[in-house]
């Protein structure tokens, strides 16, 4: 099992005859990823060669999707046309978009993420890695071989502690590992991602990876208190930072005590998260739980 991404997944990439698009459409059909076609008007009807599968280039997503049964999209393209790219995914009814891109306007992110949720898109970025479920698909640019299947759920805002975490517990490996993106608006929350995790038959424990700014981890651990049962763990970036700066993602605004990173481990500690001060720390905290020390 996995949540949201699996084998049977059907990929597009809009964006895919870009640089971008072109390197990470390669990788993801490394790592197993069944990529169905890529999304580029002025280029429909071409096919690319990618050595072992030549992907076809639609005009749409819409046609992408009737001649292949596409299901998920992975959005490759500047940030000006994120909107448009998300918005036309959305009409055509694809379940999931990942959204890569960075660099999106704040006020273009509220408008396709509610456009998107209103028609039963679920999208997960912008400013995010992607998704894998290891040994079965991977959408977007966490690197595929550095885990292994297993049964962990992790979800984080950070790309750069998405790949820690994974390479600290390669050993043990993963269901999936969502990197929800750290702008201010995303389309998947870590409590949407925690719940999908408590409703994964082959997820026994969850990692939360959070960082200072806004309010995301506080929301996340009263749903952890009222609403999960698994053992979730959790982590913070940001302990050292100064109060009253912007720090890294655009999300990461701390103003007084609100959104520091101790508030955040005060709160997930209250709701029986165990908040490592490092990402080996958090490793171990793992280990502990699932009763695998070395």
């Amino acid at each position: 099992m996995a949540v949201y991404l699996t084998k049977e997944s059907k990929v597009l990439v809009q964006g895919m005859t870009g640089g971008e698009g072109m390197k990470h459409t390669r990788r993801m059909i490394a790592a197993g990823t069944d990529v169905v076609g890529g999304v580029n008007p002025r280029k429909a009807g071409r096919t690319v060669d990618f050595g072992d599968r030549a992907v076809p280039v639609f005009g749409s997503v819409a046609d992408g999707m009737r001649s292949t049964g596409a299901d998920v999209t992975v959005v490759f393209v500047p940030p000006a046309f994120a909107r448009s790219a998300v918005t036309e995914a959305a009409d055509a009814g694809i379940g999931l978009a990942v959204v890569i891109t960075e660099g999106v306007p704040v006020h273009d992110s509220v408008a396709f993420t509610t456009y998107a949720k209103a028609r039963g898109t679920r999208v997960i970025g912008p400013n995010c890695p992607g998704l894998i479920s290891p040994g079965q698909s991977n959408a977007g640019i966490i690197p595929a071989d550095i885990a292994k299947p297993g049964r962990i759920g992790l979800v984080s805002k950070s790309g750069t502690l998405t790949y820690q975490l994974m390479y600290e517990l390669r050993d043990i490996g993963f269901s999936t590992c969502v990197g929800i993106g750290g702008d201010p608006v995303v389309g998947t929350t870590h409590i949407d991602c925690l719940t999908a995790f408590e409703d994964d038959p082959d997820t026994d424990l969850v990692v939360l990876i959070g960082e200072i700014g806004g309010d995301a981890e506080e929301r996340a651990a009263a749903h952890i208190r009222d609403h999960i049962t698994k053992p979730v763990v959790g982590y913070l970036a940001g302990f050292t930072a100064p109060e009253g700066r912007t720090m890294g993602h655009a999300g990461a605004i701390v103003s007084g005590s609100s959104g520091t990173a101790q508030a955040k481990k005060a709160a997930l500690e209250a709701a029986g998260v165990r908040v490592g001060s490092t990402p080996t720390e958090t490793a171990r905290l793992v280990l502990d739980l699932l009763g695998n020390r070395t």
